[in-house]
């Protein structure tokens, strides 16, 4: 884990190491105990499609599939 300060400005400092994995844009999502920060690829679309690169389902298939098992867990 990496301990980064807020300067007088409140601009977080992300360490050079971190933002060569991660990228240079982060969305800041609001937990009950803190914060997260997720990345942003530069090309959204892509990731996505490199994402699910290996699914073999459409759409409604993976849709109808995830009724199925909400319907299962639900007791109906």
């Amino acid at each position: 884990m990496t301990e980064v300060t807020l300067d007088d400005r409140g601009r977080l400092t992300i360490p050079k190491q971190l933002r060569e994995e991660y990228g240079e844009r982060f969305q800041v999502v609001r937990l009950d105990d803190g914060i997260k920060l997720i990345p942003v690829a530069e090309d959204p679309l892509e990731a996505l499609r490199d994402e699910f690169a290996d699914v073999d389902k459409s759409a409604d298939e993976l849709r109808e599939g995830a009724r199925e098992q909400a319907l299962d867990e639900a007791g109906s």
